[in-house]
């Protein structure tokens, strides 16, 4: 059952929360749609990532950002059993990598919290920007804010911490649940397109360094 829950990562009918959808008929959902056409089609995940001619970048990013929230918040709801207080008292990567949770409410300073409960701060966090019309506008002829980059690195970051996790402590799970091959493709899609933007400093890639020259070469 879990596997066949991941599936559902490339066909999208089932989520862990509700998930943004684009609007038919806008600029952004005809991107969408061409963004899935490629990745269906079984193209090398390096060209599918690049902009295509006459697009512009922000949209393009936009749709990722949001397509990468759906796509990582199903792999770890699939996972979030194997992931509890107990298991993961610490959101880390490894005896190395320890990541703590700040926001502009709630926690204003770096605060150490155990991974499910950094997982469940994270994706409320994403859901709220990304739903939010001043940061992603939906409506045509607005305009994205100056800072949109900026966020999107943020958002983009903080969901490279998940794989971190997930393939460092949980990677038993994975393999039990079939679900390699998905969560294979999933992370070189992402990490083909933040390279292709350079939207995360390397420094924060180096937890899963190895791992990424080995599948992503």
């Amino acid at each position: 059952a879990m596997a066949l829950c991941l599936k559902q990562v490339f066909n999208k009918d089932k989520t862990f929360r509700p998930r943004k959808k684009f609007e038919p008929g806008t600029q952004r959902f005809e991107l969408y749609k061409k963004a899935q056409a490629s990745l269906k089609s079984g193209l090398d995940l390096r060209a599918v990532v690049q902009l295509p001619p006459g697009e512009s970048i922000n949209d393009w990013i936009a749709v990722h950002v949001v397509d990468f929230f759906n796509r990582i918040n199903l792999i770890y709801g699939t996972m979030s059993e194997y992931c509890t207080e107990r298991s993961c008292p610490i959101m880390s990567g490894g005896l190395r990598y320890e990541y703590r949770w700040q926001d502009d409410s709630k926690y204003k300073k770096p605060t150490k919290l155990s991974a499910p409960q950094y997982m469940c701060m994270l994706m409320d966090w994403i859901e709220m920007l990304i739903n939010n019309e001043d940061i992603f506008p939906t409506r045509i002829g607005v305009p994205f804010p100056k800072q949109f980059q900026q966020v999107c690195t943020k958002i983009l970051t903080r969901l490279f911490r998940v794989f971190v996790h997930v393939y460092i402590h949980h990677f038993d799970s994975i393999i039990n649940m079939g679900a390699e091959a998905h969560v294979n493709t999933c992370y070189k899609h992402f990490y083909y397109f933040i390279r292709e933007f350079s939207l995360i400093d390397h420094r924060e890639l180096e937890p899963l360094k190895e791992m990424t020259e080995r599948i992503c070469h």
